[in-house]
């Protein structure tokens, strides 16, 4: 289970989202509603308390915390952009 960080996703968070270096970025599940994925991913800035997985990337450190690794079911977690938009990919087996 690793957290990846593409290189356009790091310009995408230093140039289109404000973070700056040293910045923390964490990566958390939410509820997104009913249906056949009720939860998703989110990003928002902050220190971790009970670190799961991290990695650094661009100067940054991207984390998420211990209770929402479930989410991952032991897969690997991609971080890309495409302009100023992030995209999750999960792969690996589950």
């Amino acid at each position: 289970m690793k957290l990846i960080v593409t290189d356009a996703a790091i310009h995408c968070f230093t140039k289109e989202w404000g973070f700056r270096e040293g910045d923390h970025v964490r990566v958390f599940v939410r509820y997104a509603g009913g249906g056949e994925d009720p939860y998703a991913l989110g990003i928002m800035s902050g220190k971790p308390i009970d670190v799961g997985i991290r990695t650094e990337a661009g100067k940054l450190t991207f984390f998420m915390e211990e209770a929402d690794l479930w989410f991952l079911e032991n897969r690997d977690l991609t971080l890309d952009a495409k302009g100023e938009d992030i995209f999750f990919q999960l792969s690996g087996n589950k």
